[in-house]
């Protein structure tokens, strides 16, 4: 997982954009993580007959090329859906900056590397303007000191403790788990043992 994002930063104003916005159900039947970037923002990007939408962000020069989304409250609500997220990272999406975040969106983006800072609103309205400058403008989230470097400035963001350590060491829930296999598995052997004295009684 990256300690930094660097990349040009595109503007998604938009209010409460839910998981179906971000991965149409249609695109779920896949039983692996492949092909899951055409889905992403589907219905926004595309027309009917698949051809681009102009007027959509990510379909015009240069945010075609952004790593890093400035997005309206309440970004990822709905469902639990994770291809949400490995959608956005196969689209090469690597940070989204916003005010609020559901919560599963929030977690499935920590287990998948993608950077979810948390500004105030006078920040992301500052961010989200600068960010549809027509020559295009890029950010660099530095996770470690929390802050969001544009030009010379540096805008602070909110990111809880172990969401910050996920990303720093690259660590998940697995890994987090595996930090007490030992204290499990004594568990598991006393649990073994009680069981065994009650077949025997």
């Amino acid at each position: 997982m990256p300690k930094t994002v660097h990349g040009l930063a595109a503007a998604l104003p938009l209010a409460n954009v839910d998981t179906d916005v971000i991965m149409p159900k249609r695109f779920l039947i896949t039983i692996t993580r492949e092909g899951l970037a055409d889905g992403t923002f589907a219905d926004l990007r595309f027309h009917d007959d698949d051809t681009p939408r102009s007027e959509f962000v990510l379909n015009t020069h240069p945010w075609h090329e952004a790593r890093i989304l400035v997005v309206g409250d309440n970004f990822g609500c709905g469902s639990s859906r994770e291809h949400a997220v490995w959608g956005l990272v196969q689209l090469g999406i690597q940070g989204i900056i916003g005010t609020s975040f559901a919560g599963i969106f929030y977690d499935n983006a920590r287990k998948n590397g993608l950077a979810l800072p948390i500004v105030s609103p006078e920040v992301r309205d500052q961010l989200m303007q600068a960010a549809t400058h027509e020559d295009g403008v890029s950010y660099t989230i530095d996770i470690e000191n929390r802050v969001i470097r544009m030009g010379e400035a540096e805008l602070p963001f909110d990111m809880d403790d172990a969401t910050q350590t996920a990303h720093l060491e690259g660590r998940d829930d697995t890994l987090n788990s595996l930090e007490f296999a030992d204290a499990i598995r004594k568990f598991e052997s006393r649990l073994g043992e009680r069981q065994r004295v009650r077949v025997i009684q």
